[in-house]
């Protein structure tokens, strides 16, 4: 009697994966195919799934969605962008969620989204949002801008408390190899003179070496200030850098050895080192597309440059120049040669996928700049090198 029973909730498992399948199919293919594909199971909340997807990918027919429309002789929807905003969240999953509010901004260009403090409040804060804010805040007036301001304020934190541990140890954590350190910690281990040391204990019967005392390094505490001009190349492509230089200016101004200097440029150079502790300001400081003047932009952090050995210019660029070239090498050699050390990174981000103008690069490369595209924690392991 049991084997029967068996196959009969096999059965209704593999029914129930068909159902969930073919739901799945309808939901995709649209409303256009309710004739011949129906919903199974919770048709309700299916039907409300569908009316969310048509809502936002309809937008793909354009002129002939519209025809289908009548031809079918269907009711228009009479969803609202804070209506859409509200079913979303509550039938989808959150990820799912955050690629369909993505796709309505960056896709079919949904501005409302960022224009009516309504639907602005019930967007997720994320750093796609974050983007998209500073591409379209010259459309922002009042209470909006006030609520998008809020928004950059708070994903920056999140991205700023993600970097700070990390970057203070490159800086503040360096190992001091020449002292000795009474604080245990395996990070610390001197392992050299751990085992100098013990050298009389060792067993050779045994072949074991027996240790009395274990030695650690101590952390760097002294610190001689260094220079960092951060110069930023603030064209569309370049966005994801230009967020995270802004969030790794705010935590460098912080940081008793460092000088932070922040200039960001299109074919006109603004330097914001008096905002520089305040992401924020940066952030909404910065206008997206225009020309490049890599050169100009250089020559400016040059007049910056007091003490040439201590200090390090940081070009976050594609290094695509709409000036000359001839400029923009002879400034860099200049920069080189008087002893400052030049950093050109191709891509500031967490993924650090550069797309750029790879015969620059070589050249740079070729005059003794450090040219390469980095992660911040990367950039910071690099500078607290260069300044031991």
């Amino acid at each position: 009697m049991t084997r029967p029973e068996h196959r009969s909730e096999k059965e209704a498992a593999e029914t129930a994966d068909d159902r969930e399948i073919l739901n799945r199919w309808r939901l995709v293919l649209g409303k256009y195919a309710d004739s011949q594909i129906s919903f199974s199971g919770n048709e309700v909340n299916f039907m409300e799934m569908e009316e969310v997807l048509d809502f936002l990918y309809s937008r793909e027919y354009g002129e002939e969605q519209e025809v289908r429309n009548r031809a079918g002789g269907r009711e228009g929807s009479h969803i609202t962008v804070p209506k859409w905003l509200t079913q979303m969240k509550r039938l989808f999953p959150k990820e799912t969620a955050e690629i369909m509010e993505r796709h309505a901004l960056d896709k079919y260009q949904m501005t409302e989204l960022l224009t009516d403090p309504e639907v602005l409040g019930r967007l997720e804060p994320n750093r796609e949002l974050l983007k998209t804010i500073l591409g379209l805040k010259h459309m922002m007036r009042g209470e909006v801008l006030s609520m998008a301001r809020d928004i950059v304020r708070k994903v920056a934190a999140e991205l700023a408390e993600k970097l700070r541990q990390d970057i203070r140890r490159s800086f503040l954590g360096r190992l001091d190899k020449t002292m000795s350190s009474p604080v245990p910690s395996a990070r610390n281990l001197d392992i050299k003179k751990t085992i100098r040391e013990n050298l009389e204990n060792y067993d050779a019967e045994h072949r074991q070496l027996m240790l009395k005392r274990v030695f650690f390094h101590a952390r760097v505490k002294k610190y001689h200030q260094w220079r960092v001009i951060l110069c930023v190349d603030e064209s569309g492509s370049m966005l994801d850098s230009v967020i995270h230089s802004a969030i790794m200016a705010g935590i460098f101004a912080k940081m008793p050895m460092l000088d932070t200097k922040l200039v960001i440029f299109d074919t006109q150079v603004v330097d914001l080192s008096g905002y520089v502790e305040d992401a924020v300001e940066t952030l909404m400081s910065v206008q997206l597309g225009g020309g490049t003047d890599i050169g100009g932009a250089l020559g400016y952090c040059e007049s910056l440059i007091d003490n040439p050995h201590r200090t390090m210019v940081v070009l976050v660029s594609d290094l695509y120049e709409g000036g000359g070239l001839g400029r923009l090498y002879a400034v860099c050699k200049t920069i080189i040669e008087s002893g400052a050390r030049l950093v050109a990174l191709t891509a500031l981000d967490l993924e650090a996928n550069p797309n750029y103008n790879k015969n620059v690069a070589a050249a740079l490369a070729q005059m003794g700049a450090s040219v390469g595209a980095m992660t911040p924690g990367k950039l910071a392991d690099f500078m607290g090198k260069v300044m031991q």
